[in-house]
């Protein structure tokens, strides 16, 4: 039989960053609700538009139009200098994006600002310049990369003080709301590990267009209602304002 010796890899700069969430997004009380959503109009219109948005992207600009009308979703708990909940003014989607980074394939948060105010269109060439372009020409990959360079207990340090005092800072460097899905790779993710207030994540569709969608939130933030009227609402605007875009991508292709 062919064997290979063992060995210790050491953790990437990546790895370190995504180590470094893990163990802050433990701390968090998240809960998880989940919402099927019939989205067939919106996959049909989808196929036919040109560029075709990718999903991260329809999903960012979906929530954070919920998002820019309830502002209990750009909220945050921070427990010092006193426990309070501080809301962001706009929003900054973290969207996942899985890229190359030396020898492996890494998730890397992708930052965007105010994805309500942007068109499918540009959403969708941010996404795709996240997994294309090199990462010294993304400002929160950079970020990332640069942060994992400092010795662990800096890191944490860091962590701590982005996530827990300065206020004004964590959108800037955590987004307000994530969105993440493997999807892609045909396979859901049931639960997700998040130091943010909201994280959208999805499943597969089925034949006749159904996706399960789900909405992982800090309680402390807000309660299960709340987040399942955003669930509702966010169906609302996909089926609504989303399908509305994506056909006018159509009809302008056709043209």
């Amino acid at each position: 039989m062919w064997q290979t010796a063992n060995r210790n890899i050491a953790l990437s700069l990546p790895r370190r960053f995504a180590v470094d969430f893990l163990y802050f997004s433990r701390k968090v009380p998240a809960v998880t609700v989940d919402r099927r959503m019939n989205l067939a109009a919106v996959v049909a219109a989808r196929q036919q538009a040109s560029p075709r948005p990718a999903w991260s992207a329809i999903f960012a600009k979906g929530f954070a139009l919920v998002a820019s009308r309830r502002p209990e979703l750009r909220r945050a708990y921070l427990p010092l200098p006193w426990p309070r909940l501080y809301e962001h003014g706009n929003n900054v989607a973290a969207i996942v994006v899985e890229r190359p980074f030396e020898e492996e394939s890494v998730p890397f948060p992708s930052h965007v600002r105010s994805p309500e105010a942007r068109s499918l269109t540009e959403l969708d060439a941010f996404v795709r310049a996240c997994k294309e372009e090199p990462v010294e020409n993304i400002a929160s990959h950079r970020r990332a990369v640069r942060l994992g360079r400092f010795p662990k207990p800096v890191r944490r340090l860091l962590w701590w003080l982005g996530l827990n005092v300065f206020a004004r800072q964590r959108a800037r460097f955590m987004g307000t709301f994530g969105v993440t899905s493997t999807g892609a790779f045909g396979a859901g993710v049931l639960q997700v590990l998040s130091p943010l207030t909201c994280t959208v994540h999805y499943s597969l569709f089925d034949a006749a267009g159904n996706i399960d969608v789900r909405l992982t939130f800090d309680h402390r933030v807000f309660d299960g209602r709340t987040a399942a009227h955003a669930l509702a609402e966010l169906e609302g605007v996909l089926s609504q304002e989303i399908l509305q875009e994506l056909r006018g991508l159509s009809a302008a292709q056709a043209a």
